[in-house]
């Protein structure tokens, strides 16, 4: 409005001069004209963003398979640790900034405006990340791209495996990572002469992993996966087409260069790895931590704010888990009670995964229930519970994977678990709640559901995204769901874990932590297991910065929460609350600070 009243007067004032008489045309000339200018710009950012999108997609194919599951990405895998797609992934973002650059976002409409912000701060942050060296760090304890690839022959990722089409797509993307495993071992050879290598720790965490990929016969192989589960409908000369074909493939190409990159790494690259944890260790480290923290959090704290956060949030939440600890009567300190609490059978109910899955959908029936007292809608994506594929349980961890748009796969909650008589029930509804609904589902479901850019619709703000999953966690509360005290700590023990990362994660990475500093500092707080703390240390190392920003974001969240209800009294909705969070996707947490300040002055008014 302010754009069309600019324009509206100066266009008054010319021709008030010239003809008085013609008040009306005057008048509606401008606006008609502000109309069709905000009209053009409006086409013209849709263009750019969907250029941008598209760009996106094209450059890592692989990535959009996950984002999409269109068929025309599902053969693809680029290697976009080239040196060759590194500069067309420049090329694109430069172009973009260009385009943004040269429109005029005064003439946009408040809605595009916004998305033109979120744009241009997006192409910004993605160009400054150019700065560091992290292509030549493709390996980690994660175990790279070949790991991923190789795992999704399970059919229960995101490779489709339904018809012999999504079967030579398969192997056709299969084909691809010996191209990937050679540019990984050139890069990783540029690392090591530049300084740009990552700790031991994580490529001896990674190396029993990658060795799992080096099985010599082909029934045993896990490329053999998705052979064994070809459904039985294919006509009948293509299951023994397939067949020698994915073998001949395994014998000719990868297995040759799973076991190339595999002996490069043992002979040639750990020896050269550093024995500090830290990123800060690195040449430029310093800027690149400081880079990520920006990246992960939205925010301007400096690692040592905070570092001083975490500290505060692990005594607080200490605090509380002591009534915990009175209510089971346990003697001893606090961590000793958690030790307990972690390893006492009573807490770990299962044999079999299939009683796990039962426990699971359980709690997503007696969710179900609860959501609409807490929630205006509810999506429209399904949602599946799946457990984490067998490749993935050494260093995984659960997570969530979004719907695709055409509804071909539901959202899914993949629960993770090593030995089902070893998973202890108290962290499992606190954990639903945070990577099933109403936590990473109803964020991907309801922006998949919204009219915005496709950048926005399938984009990522990680404080907001993690922060909303960590903020749900605790409407378990109203829920009802921690009145069971075993729940309720299982819910601050993931709180506590929450608050731990912002300590060890800025410790790390900032402070001269060590890994083995790290690990007794979760073993002393936590009371977690030397396997778990080496677990979730090395995680820190391997993704700096990713840590911080559960507890970053679900604080802003309830802050803003708190503001609201503060303002409003009687006014404030807390259904309005969470549809409004929710309501423009996964945004910087600035931006949501605003747009919340906007419900409450409006709602103040009513």
């Amino acid at each position: 409005m302010r754009v069309l009243n600019i324009s509206l007067a100066a266009a008054f004032a010319t021709r008030w001069r010239v003809l008085a008489t013609c008040l009306l045309l005057v008048l509606a000339f401008p606006t008609q004209a502000a109309a069709r200018g905000v009209d053009v710009a409006g086409r013209q950012f849709a263009d750019i963003a969907e250029r941008y999108f598209q760009d996106r997609m094209n450059l890592d194919p692989h990535a959009a398979s996950s984002v999409l599951g269109q068929a025309r990405f599902e053969d693809k895998l680029l290697v976009t640790i080239a040196p060759t797609e590194i500069a067309r992934n420049l090329a694109s973002l430069k172009r973009t900034a260009r385009e943004l650059k040269a429109l005029d976002p005064t003439q946009l409409s408040e809605r595009d405006r916004l998305s033109y912000d979120l744009l241009r701060e997006e192409v910004q942050v993605a160009l400054d990340g150019f700065a560091y060296a992290g292509h030549l760090m493709p390996i980690d304890s994660f175990g790279g791209v070949s790991l991923q690839v190789a795992g999704y022959g399970t059919g229960d990722q995101i490779q489709p495996l339904k018809t012999v089409r999504n079967y030579d797509n398969y192997l056709r993307r299969l084909r691809r990572l010996p191209a990937w495993n050679a540019q990984a071992i050139a890069n990783m050879r540029e690392g090591i002469a530049t300084g740009n290598v990552v700790p031991k720790a994580l490529i001896e965490a990674a190396l029993p992993q990658l060795k799992s990929l080096i099985e010599p016969d082909f029934e045993k192989s896990i490329f053999s996966s998705a052979i064994k589960i070809m459904p039985t409908t294919f006509p009948k000369a293509e299951p023994l087409r397939l067949r020698r074909a994915y073998q001949q493939a395994f014998v000719r190409e990868l297995l040759p260069s799973m076991r190339t990159l595999v002996r490069f790494l043992e002979r040639d690259y750990l020896p050269k790895c550093r024995d500090s944890a830290g990123i800060d260790a690195l040449p430029n480290g310093k800027a690149y931590y400081a880079y990520l923290v920006r990246l992960f959090t939205t925010t301007t704290l400096s690692p040592q704010e905070i570092h001083a956060i975490g500290l505060a949030e692990v005594e607080r939440i200490r605090d509380e888990m002591k009534k915990i600890q009175a209510h089971y009567k346990h003697e001893g300190t606090l961590t000793e009670f958690l030790q307990w609490q972690d390893k006492a059978s009573i807490f770990m109910p299962f044999k079999t995964e299939a009683e796990i899955l039962a426990a699971y959908a359980d709690i997503n029936q007696k969710v179900l229930q609860q959501l609409p007292r807490f929630f205006g809608r509810l999506p429209k994506a399904a949602l599946e519970i799946r457990p984490v594929p067998e490749l993935q349980r050494e260093t995984g961890s659960s997570y969530y994977v979004a719907a695709l748009p055409d509804g071909s796969r539901p959202g899914t909650f993949y629960a993770w678990f090593r030995d089902p008589a070893k998973l202890n029930s108290s962290i499992m509804t606190s954990l639903f709640l945070h990577e099933g609904q109403p936590g990473h589902h109803f964020q991907a479901a309801f922006a998949q559901e919204m009219d915005l850019p496709k950048f926005r619709k399938y984009g990522w703000a990680p404080a907001l995204g993690e922060g909303w999953a960590l903020y749900v966690e605790t409407l378990g509360h109203d829920m009802g769901f921690y009145n069971d005290p075993n729940q309720y700590l299982g819910h601050l023990k993931l709180e506590l874990l929450r608050a731990v990362r912002l300590v060890t994660d800025t410790g790390l990475h900032a402070m001269g932590w060590s890994r083995e500093q790290t690990m007794r500092y979760m073993m002393d707080v936590e009371g977690a297991s030397e396997a778990a703390a080496k677990n979730a240390t090395e995680r820190y190392m391997a993704w700096p910065g990713q840590a911080l920003a559960y507890k970053i974001g679900s604080r802003e969240v309830q802050s803003l929460r708190d503001r609201a209800r503060a303002r409003l009294g009687n006014k404030f909705s807390l259904s309005e609350f969470h549809d409004l969070v929710l309501s423009e996707g996964t945004v910087p947490l600035n931006i949501l600070g605003q747009i919340v300040d906007r419900w409450i002055a409006a709602k103040e008014k009513l």
